[in-house]
């Protein structure tokens, strides 16, 4: 994953409408300044962002012990997006930071109610867990678009649920996104937590942990990876749910090693789409969310119909 990584960088640095050379950047200011205020701020944030949906996809999948979900499929990013329109709705002049704490407290309440309403399922009917999240996402976007079309603001919440992209990313503008990617890296600091955890409450308490605990700060990563995402770049579908199922096939349910492999291939697989959208139609741009949704759906119907290759 880090070998595919660096070649992918390096394309993504060199791929835009302005024709520039990196490697002789430092003694062309134009060249300079392209490099530092936009190629690198965007190849960063798509890193940022794939690792990060990636980590969050394999950390809420272990939560409920499920591979059929993924932050865009159990409404936290729907979630984010409703606290995201309420608080430009009644406090348009707020920080970003305000903005982006909203949405973390919405996304985290979106996450929590799905977890409650998956607690009443049958232990055996382990398919209406992802059923379960399909609705919760549809009635909490339809909430989302019913109130922005009051308010008209329907074309701001297509950039947040719609077309997750990155040509509006320069320096100063994805930087949240590095707090992002520090809540994925304590995902890390406490993976053996959340395997234990993944195990089963019972199995869980028998062996001292504090289910509770683990489970609030597993959503807390979860729903602020989600808020600084949607905030960010908006909504991009299927990467937190391939990725971690195509590492969990090769590396087993070990959080600890599996981890900084899904945050790799995560980046790396966005990053891939992220150039395919760049190239397609050079000079312009097919969002990265419309690229992702078709590459994502071919893998999970790849991997639906492929017997895993870990037992």
């Amino acid at each position: 994953m880090i070998a595919a990584l660096l070649p992918l960088s390096l394309a993504s640095l060199m791929t835009g409408a302005a024709s520039i050379d990196i490697f002789t950047a430092p003694s062309d200011p134009w060249a300079l300044l392209v490099l530092m205020e936009s190629r690198l701020p965007r190849t960063l944030a798509v890193l940022l962002t794939g690792a990060a949906l990636s980590v969050a996809g394999m950390l809420l999948q272990a939560l409920v012990r499920n591979r059929f979900v993924g932050p865009d499929t159990v409404g936290t990013s729907e979630s984010a997006a409703l606290g995201l329109l309420a608080i430009t709705f009644l406090a348009p002049a707020a920080p970003i930071w305000i903005k982006i704490a909203v949405a973390a407290a919405t996304g985290l309440a979106g996450t929590a109610l799905f977890v409650a309403l998956i607690r009443r399922l049958p232990p055996r009917e382990i398919m209406l867990v992802p059923i379960t999240g399909i609705v919760l996402s549809g009635v909490i976007g339809a909430v989302v678009t019913w109130i922005a079309w009051q308010a008209d603001l329907v074309q701001l919440i297509t950039t947040w649920l719609m077309t997750g992209e990155f040509s509006g990313v320069v320096a100063g503008r994805y930087e949240v996104l590095w707090i992002a990617g520090a809540a994925a890296a304590l995902a890390w600091f406490a993976a053996d937590r959340f395997a234990i955890l993944s195990l089963g409450d019972e199995v869980a308490t028998g062996l001292g942990l504090g289910t509770r605990g683990v489970m609030r700060l597993g959503l807390v990563v979860v729903s602020l990876v989600s808020a600084m995402v949607v905030a960010t770049v908006g909504m991009i579908p299927f990467i937190g749910l391939v990725v971690p199922n195509i590492v969990s096939r090769i590396m087993g349910d070990n959080l600890r090693q599996s981890l900084p492999v899904a945050a790799a291939g995560g980046a790396a697989l966005l990053l891939f789409c992220d150039l395919i959208g760049r190239l397609v139609r050079y000079p312009f741009e097919i969002p990265v969310g419309t690229v992702m949704g078709f590459v994502g759906a071919g893998i999970f119907l790849f991997l639906l119909y492929r017997k895993p290759a870990h037992v």
